[in-house]
C-alpha cells in the first residue's frame, strides 16, 4: 500500500520530525510512504521523491521541511482541481497524509468528502487549530521570541527606550501572549482583545516615573489598525489571506506610543526567524507522536481524521474539529495575565 506525505503551508520547527515518525511506523507496518515535494503544489504536478528509514534517519533536529513546501489552493481554479483528482489517480496512492494548518488540512477535509483516504496532522507556529490542544511549531516560535526579548531587553535598557517586538500570530494570539508572559513584556497586545491605547501609554508612562527607564511591548501581527490600508492595495496568498508583513504593524505602533509618550521608541520584527532552526524538544516528541499516530490512522482505516494531543494522549478526531473555528486566546485567560505583566502603581 502507496501512502504519500505532504507538507503544505508555512515551514516550521517540529515537520521534519513529523514526517520521520510517520515514515518509521508505516515501515514498520509494512507499508510504502512516499513523499510528495513542495506541498498540494507537487500532487498537482506529481512530484514525489523516496522515503526510507535512512533518508528520515538523521532528519528529526532539522528545522523547515525536507519535503518542501508551498501554499497552493488546488480548489482555488476549477482547472486546478480537475488536474488534482488526474494527478492522484496517476501517482497510484491508496492513501494520503497532509501536514499543515487551517489551509492545508482544509484541502485534505475536501479531499475526504470526495472519497480519498487521507488523514491529518495538526501544524501551526500559531497554535491556532481547534481539535488539538497544542501544535507543533508553537513552543519553539515561543521560545524563539523569548530569546529576542531577552536582547532587546539589554539595549531597550541602555539607552532608555521602549522597544515593541511584533510576533506572528493572524487571528489568535498565543505566540504573542506566551512570548510576552515567558519573556517579562510590559505590555502585551493580541487580536482577541482590543487594546487600550491610553491605557497602555499612561501604564509606560507609570513604569517612567517609578524609575523604571525602558518598556517591552509584544505585538500580535494580526491585531486590527485603527486605519487599515485598502484590501485591494495589499498582497493576498492563494487563500484570500492578508500577507501580514504589508501592514506594518510593529512600526504603527511604535509611532503610536512615541507621539503619544513623548518616549523613544524602536521596533524589531522577528518574522520568518520564528520559522526556522531546530525544533525544541516537546515540539520533536510532539511532531513524531503525531506523525506515528497518523500513520496508524492509516493502517486502521480511520480516514477523514486528525492526529490530535488531548492532555497528554494522541488521539483521532474528525478533520472537521480542526476547522470548525479558530482557537483563540479566551479573553478571561489574557486578563488573568495581565495581572502579572501589569504593576499596580
Amino acid at each position: 500500500m502507496r501512502v504519500g506525505i505532504l507538507t503544505g503551508g508555512g515551514d516550521c520547527p517540529g515537520l521534519n520530525p513529523a514526517i520521520r515518525g510517520a515514515t518509521l511506523r508505516l515501515i514498520r507496518e509494512g507499508y510504502e510512504p512516499v513523499g510528495i515535494q513542495r506541498g498540494w503544489r507537487g500532487v498537482l504536478d506529481q512530484l514525489t521523491t523516496p522515503l526510507n528509514a535512512d533518508i528520515v534517519d538523521e532528519i528529526i533536529q532539522q528545522g523547515g521541511t525536507v519535503l518542501g513546501t508551498s501554499r497552493t489552493n488546488p480548489f482555488r481554479k476549477e482547472e486546478d482541481t480537475k488536474r488534482l483528482f488526474e494527478s492522484l489517480e496517476a501517482l497510484r496512492l491508496d492513501a494520503l497524509i497532509a501536514i499543515g494548518g487551517e489551509d492545508t488540512l482544509g484541502v485534505a477535509y475536501k479531499l475526504h468528502q470526495h472519497g480519498v483516504q487521507v488523514v491529518g496532522v495538526p501544524k501551526t507556529m500559531d497554535n491556532d487549530l481547534s481539535g488539538t490542544d497544542y501544535t507543533f511549531g508553537f513552543d519553539t516560535a515561543v521560545g524563539v521570541a523569548v530569546e529576542a526579548m531577552d536582547r532587546l531587553r539589554d539595549t531597550a535598557r541602555s539607552h532608555a527606550r521602549v522597544i515593541v517586538l511584533e510576533v506572528m500570530g493572524r487571528n489568535a494570539g498565543w505566540v504573542a501572549l506566551y512570548s510576552g508572559l515567558a519573556g517579562g513584556a510590559d505590555w502585551i497586545v493580541i487580536p482577541e482583545v482590543e487594546n487600550d491605547m491610553d491605557e497602555m501609554c499612561d501604564y509606560i508612562c507609570a513604569l517612567r516615573s517609578h524609575g523604571k527607564v525602558y518598556a517591552l511591548i509584544v505585538v500580535a501581527e494580526g491585531i486590527e489598525m485603527p486605519y487599515e490600508p485598502p484590501q485591494e492595495n495589499l498582497q493576498m496568498d492563494a487563500f484570500g489571506h492578508i500577507i501580514l508583513r504589508e501592514r506594518g504593524i510593529g512600526a504603527w505602533l511604535a509611532k503610536e506610543v512615541e507621539n503619544r509618550t513623548g518616549f523613544e521608541t524602536r521596533y524589531a520584527v522577528i518574522g520568518h526567524v520564528q520559522r526556522g532552526g531546530p525544533p525544541t524538544m516537546f515540539d520533536r516528541v510532539l511532531a513524531t507522536r503525531l506523525g506515528s499516530k497518523a500513520a496508524e490512522l492509516v493502517t486502521q482505516r480511520q480516514f477523514g481524521k486528525l492526529a490530535s494531543l488531548r492532555g497528554t494522549e494522541i488521539v483521532a478526531v474528525p478533520l472537521q474539529d480542526a476547522l470548525a473555528e479558530s482557537k483563540r486566546v479566551p479573553v478571561e485567560l489574557y486578563e488573568e495575565i495581565k495581572q502579572i505583566f501589569k504593576r499596580s502603581y
